[in-house]
């Protein structure tokens, strides 16, 4: 679990074992008496729910094995549309684009659509078509389009995803993990565009000749069954089975949740049954509370150096809060590294230790602690001058 990356860089003078005691907090003092119990009996062969502000995965199985996501792909696809390109372009419909199978919005070679108005064909109806006439228009093909959305993936933090169809029909070299599925939705749903095309529950659209008319409507059931449902994605293909990546607010707090192979026909309702538990488990289980820093400060004795002290700080984004959902047993712990002294010369800016931030034994944050000021060597013209000074003004 990786709560908040820090940069961090190793110490220009090692610390010995840390002069600064471990500060254990557990949930209930820092406000959380909330649990909820497991849900059990859930039919995905993996899944994960995730809190979206912290990045805390609350709930998971198998998160982490690469698994066919049928058309919840499509979520990547959105985005990066709605961030590479303009929505009021002209996308033509490409032979290819045209031949894609069912589930299709039924476009010919050779029209032009507003990408704005594909958006919605994509996302409400899951059109592979749409798809595909997408990527090629912001990609230049399916493979120039593909290598984006692997940037994309890279750049969000995945690292057991690959994609090589805009659309999510089975290839065995298209991937994603429960675990990193729920990250790329909690990527996009920062989107307000992307927000706006999955909550729309109907929209009707024209080509740019005006002789086609179309109306798509939403079919993620899960916007009408759900407090505070934002929607996402549905998907599915015989490899893949009922997928479903899924989001919802309430208290002020956002979860996303990601289901895979979550049955096959005629069991189309698993998939909702699913992620209302992971939902509840999420919401009622955990409450946000406030993780401070320790200390902004410290002072350290300095060896053969021209001051005898220097301040040790951590940077203004650092001693931030950290605001995390915790349930009644979780226990966080502070643990500050640093030296009992340091040896001159020491530079302004220095790394001489590091601050990490523990949930269950777990790292969430490493941060850097600096040194505030330049302090020279006690060297031999020091002292001389030191001698000088004082023989002659004394």
């Amino acid at each position: 679990m990786a709560i908040r990356e820090k940069a961090f860089w190793e110490p220009s003078q090692k610390p010995a074992e840390s002069i600064v005691p471990v500060v254990r907090m557990t949930a209930s003092e820092l406000g959380s008496s909330v649990a909820a119990s497991t849900p059990s009996s859930l039919y995905a062969k993996a899944y994960c729910v995730m809190d979206t502000e912290s990045g805390r995965f609350l709930l998971s199985q198998n998160e982490n094995k690469k698994m066919p996501m049928a058309s919840t792909t499509k979520i990547m696809t959105c985005i990066l549309a709605l961030e590479s390109g303009c929505l009021d372009e002209m996308v033509t419909v490409s032979a290819y684009a045209a031949s894609m199978p069912d589930v299709q919005l039924n476009i010919r070679e050779g029209e032009k659509y507003r990408l704005g108005d594909l958006l919605y064909s994509l996302m409400l109806e899951s059109h592979n078509d749409t798809a595909v006439a997408i990527a090629e228009h912001i990609g230049g093909s399916v493979e120039g389009f593909a290598e984006l959305m692997n940037q994309k993936a890279e750049e969000i933090g995945c690292v057991s995803t690959h994609f090589v169809t805009p659309n999510g029909l089975d290839d065995p070299e298209h991937y994603t993990t429960a675990k990193e599925l729920c990250m790329i939705a909690s990527y996009a749903i920062q989107n307000k565009e992307f927000q706006k095309v999955i909550q729309t529950p109907q929209y009707q659209f024209q080509d740019a000749s005006g002789q086609r008319s179309f109306q798509v409507s939403n079919h993620d059931a899960f916007l009408g069954m759900y407090q505070g449902a934002l929607g996402i994605k549905t998907g599915f293909t015989g490899n893949a089975g009922y997928c479903f990546c899924g989001a919802a607010t309430k208290n002020n707090r956002t979860l996303v949740s990601a289901v895979l192979a979550c049955g096959w026909p005629p069991h189309k309702t698993y998939k909702w049954s699913d992620t209302t538990k992971l939902m509840d488990y999420g919401f009622e289980g955990f409450k946000t509370c406030e993780i401070p820093s320790d200390r902004d400060t410290w002072k350290l004795s300095v060896e053969n150096g021209c001051d005898h002290n220097v301040t040790v700080f951590m940077s203004k984004e650092d001693t931030d809060s950290l605001q995390l959902p915790l349930r009644a047993d979780d226990v966080v712990e502070i643990r500050t590294s640093l030296p009992e002294k340091l040896t001159a010369p020491v530079r302004s800016g220095d790394i001489v230790g590091c601050q990490e931030i523990l949930l269950n034994g777990e790292i969430l944050t490493k941060s850097p602690l600096y040194t505030g000021q330049d302090i020279a060597a006690m060297d031999f013209p020091y002292v001389l001058k030191h001698l000088f000074r004082n023989y002659v003004f004394s």
